[in-house]
């Protein structure tokens, strides 16, 4: 049995039961395969709330909710929080029910985008095969490090957790396998801080009890309809013909055979690029006004935009998203000419948009979003015959230099007041 400290990163055979034999810390790994294995997947925990907490140590023993409005929805929950049962994505008034002295954020995306960023350059630092998923996750593929770091796979990865912690002051969950599929399941066994490991010799044992739905792709109808067909376990999978699986299913049928047998071969994609960046908000009560819902889309550009330029990219496509107070969804897309990442032309274009669908109709929630996503220099060329435009544009940005300064709200348009 190989053991692994997370504290000092010492790796031996057969440590004492319970403290590290060369610090004496109680923060153990063991695992039989733990030194050999090299695929990894990392996950910041409670990532927005605990941004927000290190930025403001008040918070530091209280529920945080970030999320906004009675008819939002929880964008994240301190483990606090989730004690009182606290969810992503939960209702927020729900959630204010569940956990009344909760302190409620309204999300912010740029520091969370600048935090991100951070995040993946210690990564990078550590492996070039950095797969992101989103702003606090990410697939690593350690394979062939050995030589650059002097140790294992499983020490380097504690060693990035510490630093993490140390130079960002936030704390990471890491999942370790041979595959994909199982690092990130790994990395939701421990959280908070939890380093766990799935090795070859128990994968198929480790999935077989395992809900049906824990499989990527399987949400409430997929797993409604497999449970129709008896499936309710990664196991009853397993049992399964792939024939069978194939007939009734399609190829995603073939697919879950494949991952219930812990088999996944996909690899670390280092340049998988985003689809698309959005931003939307559910009111508190049904609008209709059309210059109320044009305020509003005014918050969601800023917002949009200041995600794209913190990822450096662009979009070539502006979407805006509108549900009717009847459930009803509406959605609209306009090509540019040339992409951007400026929330004035964000909203240049979603205006037009708004203005064909804001007739008298009353809505409860309106996004905004770019696709076709492009480089950022690409974006908002100069325009010799709109200097009008081009003044504007570099107004934004001088905005944008304060807002770094000075934070988010240093400066602002008068139409998002």
């Amino acid at each position: 049995m190989s053991v692994l400290c997370r504290d000092c990163f010492t790796l031996v055979e057969e440590a004492p039961a319970r403290r590290c034999p060369a610090c004496r810390s109680p923060r153990l790994v063991r695992h039989e395969e733990i030194a050999t294995l090299a695929m990894a997947h990392i996950d910041c925990d409670a990532f927005y709330a605990t941004v927000e907490k290190r930025d403001n140590p008040a918070l530091a023993d209280k529920p945080v909710i970030i999320g906004g409005g009675k008819r939002g929805v929880v964008s994240a929950a301190c483990y606090v929080a989730r004690t009182f049962g606290v969810k992503s994505a939960m209702p927020m008034f729900k959630a204010l029910a569940a956990c009344p002295n909760a302190v409620v954020i309204r999300p912010d995306m740029q520091k969370y985008a600048g935090v991100g960023r951070e995040v993946r350059q210690l990564m990078l630092e550590t492996t070039p095969l950095v797969e992101p998923l989103s702003l606090d996750e990410a697939f690593l593929d350690l394979s062939g490090t050995e030589r650059l770091h002097k140790c294992s796979p499983a020490q380097t990865l504690a060693r990035l957790a510490r630093r993490i912690e140390d130079e960002l002051r936030i704390t990471v969950s890491v999942g370790l396998s041979f595959n994909k599929f199982l690092a990130k399941v790994a990395s939701d066994l421990d959280k908070p801080r939890g380093f766990s490991v799935v090795g070859r010799a128990e994968a198929v044992a480790f999935l077989d009890k395992r809900p049906v739905t824990l499989l990527p792709g399987v949400g409430k109808a997929f797993g409604a309809s497999l449970a129709r067909d008896g499936i309710f376990t990664i196991g009853d999978v397993r049992r399964r013909s792939p024939k069978e699986l194939g007939a009734h299913f399609g190829a995603s049928g073939l697919w879950l055979w494949r991952l219930s047998n812990a088999d996944d071969t996909r690899t670390v994609e280092p340049r998988s690029p985003a689809k698309g960046i959005s931003a939307e908000t559910t009111f508190e009560h049904d609008v209709a006004d059309r210059e109320q819902l044009a305020r509003i889309l005014w918050a969601l550009c800023e917002k949009v935009s200041a995600r794209a330029k913190a990822a450096e990219i662009g979009g070539n496509v502006i979407q805006l998203k509108l549900k009717t107070a009847d459930f009803k969804l509406v959605t609209r897309r306009h090509t540019l000419e040339k992409p951007t990442q400026l929330a004035r032309r964000l909203f240049e274009t979603a205006h037009d948009l708004l203005e064909a669908e804001a007739t008298g109709r009353r809505y409860r929630l309106i996004g905004v979003g770019i696709a076709d996503l492009v480089p950022a220099e690409k974006c908002d060329g100069t325009d010799l015959f709109d200097q009008s435009g081009a003044r504007r544009d570099a107004a934004e940005r001088a905005m944008d230099k304060v807002r770094e300064k000075f934070g988010a709200r240093a400066i602002r348009k008068g139409r998002s007041l």
